[in-house]
């Protein structure tokens, strides 16, 4: 089979499954609308948006809180949308029935993931405009490290959630073990305690985790140092370790 015949099948899988994510709201209100929402709501409280000493660099609570949301719907693409979909064409035998046509079930995977990817990306982008527009935040100041840290980031999230969709049997199964990861990762990114203000054995404990390594990442970019090679480290190792489980578990029936 020749190249353009078999980009011709991906590209229209891709495109039905582009109408398929349009055509979710509550998905798209999730992973687009919630995190600058967020954004807004904490930067309307005259609190975050006066320095504060426990995070040092006259840094406020609200410069510190757009990484936090770009990492939010990051979380939302990875962990709540993606899981369910793959874990549901699985359950209800579509991949099966690929399987046996010119477009094979990788050609699925690769466009929730593209779609998923973009979605995050996307909305990252919308954080930090709403930051910098409504609150006067800082954009990063280290762009070429931000940029590597939020690709990173990506990539780790959505291997992650590859393999929440490979070993979860139904699509109920995939939003709970989703909800089960998504909730400590969620503390990760410093939602209720930003990682600047954490102790520094927990601070530490969470920089090991794939979204505590990002938000690590991404402040220090943000502030304008590029980030720490230990931080990109840890998502580099967890996207081998998180890639690699996924291939080696998932199914196609």
């Amino acid at each position: 089979m020749s190249e353009a015949s078999t980009a011709s099948p991906r590209a229209a899988v891709l495109r039905a499954e582009a109408r398929l994510y349009r055509r979710e709201p509550g998905t798209l209100f999730w992973i687009l609308g919630f995190p600058p929402l967020l954004l807004t709501i904490l930067g309307s409280v005259p609190m975050f948006r006066e320095p504060g000493d426990a995070l040092g660099d006259g840094l406020r609570l609200i410069d510190v809180y757009v990484p936090v949301t770009v990492l939010v719907g990051l979380l939302m693409a990875s962990m709540q949308a993606m899981p369910p979909v793959l874990t549901g064409y699985r359950e209800r035998g579509i991949l099966r029935r690929m399987s046996t046509t010119p477009v094979r079930p990788s050609a699925l995977l690769s466009a929730q993931m593209g779609l998923n990817g973009a979605a995050a990306l996307l909305s990252a982008l919308m954080s930090i405009t709403v930051g910098r527009l409504l609150f006067d935040v800082p954009l990063p100041r280290q762009p070429a490290g931000y940029a590597v840290a939020l690709l990173l980031a990506v990539t780790a999230a959505l291997a992650m959630g590859a393999l929440v969709s490979a070993r979860a049997r139904t699509a109920k199964i995939a939003t709970a073990v989703g909800s089960a990861v998504f909730f400590p990762m969620l503390f990760c990114t410093g939602v209720w305690l930003p990682v600047q203000a954490m102790p520094d054995v927990l601070a530490r404990v969470v920089g090991l985790t794939p979204f505590g390594g990002a938000a690590r990442a991404l402040g220090e970019a943000a502030a304008g140092d590029w980030p720490a090679w230990s931080h990109l480290g840890v998502l580099v190792a967890w996207t081998v370790i998180l890639s690699a489980s996924a291939t080696r578990w998932f199914r196609w029936e």
